[in-house]
């Protein structure tokens, strides 16, 4: 099972964090992979480790907030590969701040790169498989996606996931017909370059361990499983699904 030769695996935000584990995890189990982000010198770094792997990788430089730089990788994958049978929806970024003090550029700032780009990159990439009558679209939304929290103010991150996670529902209903399911992953709290200095707070560690029943933040590699299972074929009848992967936090 979850055997990914021959198979293409899109990542948006895979120079670091979150993205570049699981394009890990993906090449380990044989995939072939396109890396975007903006950071080009990142995703060619992590191509030539990837590479050692046995598999194909190519990185390509894409602003997911902007709809041409899009378009161009996905007629690049297109060109290339022919198809594409996963896609996972990793970008993203956000200003913190409470709804009584965010300004209008932080607001728009993080709906756009958090919310917005899942849409214009998943209608690229999903009129691909469209032609294929195959895929399997996953997003990275967030716990904060499901529920609000009382250690810090971050509430266009809390809408923009919240939409994420019912924008999954909704694909998943209308892409259905096309054998392309569409399934979202709400990761709890995990160190990443984007993290880190609210995590390793001793204020912040502290509301972590008083929330979290496991009592740690997430291990580099932990959200693996649960994308290589949502992008397998064997997960075809799975579809729609929000999973938590956050150490317990969403069912206290």
């Amino acid at each position: 099972m979850f055997n990914y030769e021959n198979q293409v695996v899109v990542i948006t935000g895979a120079s670091s964090g979150l993205g570049s584990q699981m394009a890990e995890g993906f090449a380990k189990q044989g995939a072939d992979l396109v890396l975007l982000a903006r950071r080009v010198e990142k995703l060619e770094k992590l191509a030539a480790e990837l590479s050692k792997l046995g598999v194909k990788v190519l990185p390509i430089g894409c602003d997911v907030t902007k709809v041409p730089d899009i378009e161009k990788a996905a007629k690049e994958v297109e060109e290339k590969f022919g198809k594409v049978d996963v896609l996972v929806n990793c970008a993203g970024s956000a200003k913190n701040a409470g709804v009584l003090d965010m300004t209008d550029e932080e607001w728009d700032f993080t709906i756009k790169t958090d919310m917005d780009s899942v849409f214009y990159v998943t209608r690229a990439f999903g009129n691909i498989m469209k032609k294929h009558n195959y895929g399997r679209i996953i997003n990275i939304a967030s716990m904060y996606g499901m529920v609000g929290n009382m250690a810090m103010g971050t509430i266009a991150y809390h809408t923009s996931k919240g939409g994420v996670v019912n924008f999954t529902r909704a694909a998943a209903s209308e892409l259905a017909k096309y054998n392309i399911t569409v399934n979202a992953i709400c990761p709890g709290y995990f160190d990443t370059e984007l993290t880190h200095e609210t995590l390793i707070t001793d204020a912040f560690t502290a509301y972590m361990k008083a929330t979290v029943p496991m009592g740690r933040y997430g291990y580099s590699g932990e959200l693996n499983a649960g994308a290589i299972f949502l992008g397998s074929k064997e997960a075809s009848y799975v579809t729609g699904v929000i999973l938590p992967i956050d150490g317990g936090y969403t069912c206290c």
